[in-house]
């Protein structure tokens, strides 16, 4: 058989991959009276067709063509096309051998697209919030056929093929269709399963191939390797936990986060590292033991580098495959929450590496990144930024924010690097930016995506946390949206990270030149809904432990960190802790080798992880230290100018006003023996907290537990006491509640 010159020509696309509507030759199609069907299977001889029981035969166009066609009489091409109105394969395939006959996968090219007018209508306004069920790979059945649905956008490729071992990597057999010129290319796969590995095969306008993986692939291989892989659907756990999370007020609740590196916070005894599901289990009895509220995870997001501890993601849809599938991945978050912990997950929005099989220049041309390098690359990391002027892109962010809450049930997301995407001229030297349309240096693109995404994430999910590490003075990142601000939930209080290290970093007997390192934080404590981090930033890169940047010998070392710890929970704001600093971890964090959890055999260290755990009991069950975090009624000063004896005091109160607690830090080595504070009440005051008890690893000096308060005026209130404040200690102290 042979073809027209027209439908030569057509053939001649298919073979170049140049294509764009492979499937109005390929497959069934009406042509006068009857009709053809024309199959490219190169390899496949017997082949036959089915009609409901009524079978055809297929020729090669050609002597060992890969093109096989079938001529359907006019009675034949209406059963089929009755078929495929019903919803149904409009004919079935076999191959005859001298073996038998076997059935053989539905034919692509007789089916019709999975995405229609509506999908397409809002992947092309940017507003479709579930892009991961359209685009990418869905498992499902379609048309009565058990398949794999793919969809890539990429519009100014050529052509576009999937590939894998269900056609060979090389193939050229199964080009995607452009459906309706919108740049979203799409073919429905009968026979591929959950597990098979693919990637897509991109033809640029240079005329060069490039094999590209899944954008929106939520499954990957294990790296180095670099293929998607089909993911099957979800089972999700039960909505009680999502449902109580929607329900509550975070800001005015106790959160205490303990910060991971999944890979580096426990190794099984060969060095391994565990799955996700004994992750689940290992940290959720570890989290709630301490007490912690939440586990916020640095990124899971598949990326190729482990160096980059995942702040360079190549996957943003795939958890990453080092510890299992995203089942597993589901399981954790589970387990997690069947624990009582919440889960928030590092996000990293501002930028991805450059690797030549993920996003960069995807189709050829800078489509996720802008084309000028001016505002393309990051100058620190060599990464490409994203260009949050497209719609797309945007699409492409918020919809992954909101997939790992609706698909993992995930608590909230701490969005990386985001000073770096509020400046044009972030790390950069004159004339290596460009302005914004007003000249300024604001990055107006990225300020609309980051208020567009918090919009929708509270709009969704107004349980959940979005929090920015944001570094500079950019006003109002925890905000409204409406009032001008950029809709965060939490800010990063990095300004008090940075003065209290440095203030706890000094020797005493210099302190008191730098008191104000530490009540500096007070001047501006509540412009923001803050986060106190003590993070993984602080113990790398030559920086050494928290412990090591203490001063002293190893008592005033172990005494200055638990009492910063002391101080950290009674302050204002929220708190994080990274991993390891809740036992005095000596050494420098290395993301390559376990946590010394063997040093939890030593009583100092078994005294810090003690006392972390009491800060946190203690904190969940005072409700000063929590529900006024962003109101200045929620705090007073007492004394927090004593910068001689290296003292400060000051006051929690509760939503009510009546209750409330007291911080005392006496952060020089001299115990202060009848020293008298202010206090708002009268009558006795218990002391819930003393880091300096030999319980946590002290000296145990304090007050018997117990001090009283006498209507004696003292720091500007109408009562006080005289207390013994321990050396290199935070105490606090709670009024005894009334009798009934």
């Amino acid at each position: 058989m042979t073809w027209s010159s027209s439908m030569a020509d057509q053939v001649a696309l298919l073979r170049s991959g140049r294509s764009q509507e492979p499937h109005s030759i390929l497959g069934l199609h009406r042509r006068g009276e009857g009709g053809t069907v024309l199959i490219w299977r190169p390899g496949v001889p017997g082949l036959l067709g089915l009609i409901g029981t009524e079978r055809f035969t297929f020729h090669p166009l050609e002597e060992d063509s890969e093109f096989q066609l079938a001529t359907l009489s006019r009675n034949q091409i209406s059963a089929a096309e009755e078929l495929a109105r019903s919803g149904m394969p409009p004919f079935r395939l076999e191959r005859r051998s001298a073996e038998g006959t076997e059935a053989l996968p539905a034919d692509p090219y007789s089916l019709s697209p999975t995405l229609g007018p509506q999908d397409l209508h809002l992947l092309a306004e940017g507003s479709d919030r579930y892009l991961y069920r359209h685009l990418g790979a869905n498992h499902r059945a379609h048309q009565g056929v058990e398949g794999t649905a793919f969809a890539v956008w990429a519009p100014n490729a050529l052509g576009v093929r999937v590939v894998g071992p269900f056609c060979g990597w090389d193939s050229p057999t199964l080009p995607m269709r452009n459906l309706a010129s919108s740049g979203i290319w799409e073919i429905f796969v009968p026979g591929v399963d959950p597990g098979t590995l693919y990637k897509y095969w991109i033809l640029r306008a240079d005329g060069s191939w490039v094999y590209k993986a899944d954008p929106v692939g939520r499954r990957m291989e294990l790296p180095p390797r670099t293929a998607s892989v089909v993911a099957a659907p979800l089972v999700p756990a039960a909505g009680e936990w999502r449902r109580a999370r929607d329900s509550t007020q975070p800001l005015s609740s106790p959160v205490s986060v303990y910060e991971v590196h999944l890979g580096s916070w426990r190794r099984r005894s060969d060095g391994s590292s565990p799955t996700y599901r004994e992750l689940g289990e290992e940290l959720g009895d570890y989290a709630r033991d301490l007490g912690f509220t939440h586990v916020e995870l640095m990124p899971v997001a598949e990326h190729p580098y482990g160096g980059s501890w995942g702040y360079q993601v190549s996957g943003y849809y795939a958890p990453t495959a080092r510890y299992g599938d995203p089942q597993d991945f589901l399981g954790m978050i589970n387990a997690l929450h069947q624990a009582g912990v919440g889960v928030i997950l590092d996000w990293v929005p501002a930028h991805f590496p450059r690797d030549d099989f993920a996003l960069s220049r995807f189709d050829g041309t800078a489509l996720y990144e802008h084309q000028d390098p001016r505002l393309g690359v990051h100058p620190d990391w060599g990464t490409a930024i994203f260009n949050f002027g497209r719609r797309e892109v945007r699409n492409f962010l918020v919809a992954n924010a909101l997939y790992w809450l609706d698909e993992f049930d995930v608590d909230g997301l701490r969005v990386d690097a985001v000073a770096s995407m509020l400046y044009l001229d972030y790390s950069r030297r004159p004339g290596e930016w460009l302005p914004n349309q007003f000249g300024g240096r604001e990055n107006l693109e990225a300020v609309e995506f980051l208020r567009e995404v918090n919009v929708a994430v509270y709009g969704e999910h107004p349980g959940a946390l979005m929090i920015a590490e944001e570094s500079t003075a950019w006003p109002g990142v925890s905000r409204p949206v409406y009032t001008g601000g950029l809709g965060f939930g939490l800010k990063w209080n990095l300004g008090w990270m940075h003065d209290t290290l440095d203030y706890f970093s000094r020797d005493p007997i210099h302190r008191r030149y730098h008191h104000n390192s530490l009540t500096f934080s007070l001047m501006y404590a509540f412009s923001e809904n803050f986060l106190l981090p003590l993070s993984h930033d602080e113990v790398v890169h030559g920086k050494g432990s928290l412990l090591s940047r203490m001063p002293g010998d190893d008592w005033r070392k172990l005494a200055n960190l638990r009492a910063l710890y002391g101080y950290m929970w009674a302050h204002p704001g929220k708190q994080l802790l990274f991993m390891g600093n809740e036992f005095a971890q000596r050494r420098e964090w290395d993301a390559d080798s376990c946590l010394d959890w063997h040093l939890l055999e030593l009583p100092e260290h078994l005294g810090v992880q003690r006392l972390v755990r009491d800060l946190n009991r203690i904190y969940r069950s005072h409700p000063p230290l929590y529900e006024l975090d962003f109101d200045p009624r929620g705090f007073r000063w007492i004394d927090g100018s004593n910068a001689d004896a290296n003292v400060i005091a000051f006051a929690r109160f509760a939503d009510d006003s009546h209750r409330h607690l007291v911080c005392l830090c006496n952060l020089s080595p001299v115990p202060r023996f009848g020293y008298r504070v202010g206090l708002p009440a009268s009558g006795p005051y218990r002391e819930v907290l003393n880091t300096d008890s030999r319980h946590y690893g002290g000296s145990d000096l304090g007050n018997l537990g117990v001090v009283d308060s006498t209507p004696t005026p003292w720091h500007g209130l109408p009562n006080s006491a005289t207390v013994t404040l321990p050396p290199l200690a935070t105490v606090w102290l709670a009024p005894e509640p009334l009798p009934d």
